[in-house]
């Protein structure tokens, strides 16, 4: 796994080349809690992490450091499989709020 972060003012986009899992969570994680403090805006791209297992759940509801300012996550260009496991973690735990990871996909694709 290896991954590409591009910053543009308040707002950061790191994209996954790979699977996210239990052995690359922990640099995913520091990926995150190293970006600049004034990054407001923090999207995961994951066109290509084409697996995903629970720890891609862990990383994607961490709340942010309390150390640092509060930052908005989203996800995007997720496929088959990451996205079937956000609905079937929704689906076990109804209260988990997931579509505000997902503005840019449509809800008739969160709904099948």
């Amino acid at each position: 796994m290896h991954f590409t972060t591009h910053i543009d003012g308040s707002a950061a986009r790191v994209t996954v080349h790979g699977d996210i899992d239990y052995d690359t969570l922990p640099t995913l994680r520091a990926v995150a809690a190293g970006l600049p403090a004034g990054v407001t805006e923090l999207v995961w791209d994951l066109e290509h992490a084409r697996f995903m297992d629970v720890a891609g759940l862990h990383l994607l509801f961490e709340e942010s450091s309390p150390t640092g300012p509060p930052r908005k996550t989203t996800v995007t260009n997720l496929a088959p499989q990451p996205l079937r496991l956000l609905v079937l973690a929704a689906e076990i735990k109804p209260g988990l709020d997931f579509t505000r990871l997902l503005p840019d996909t449509p809800t008739a694709l969160l709904e099948n």
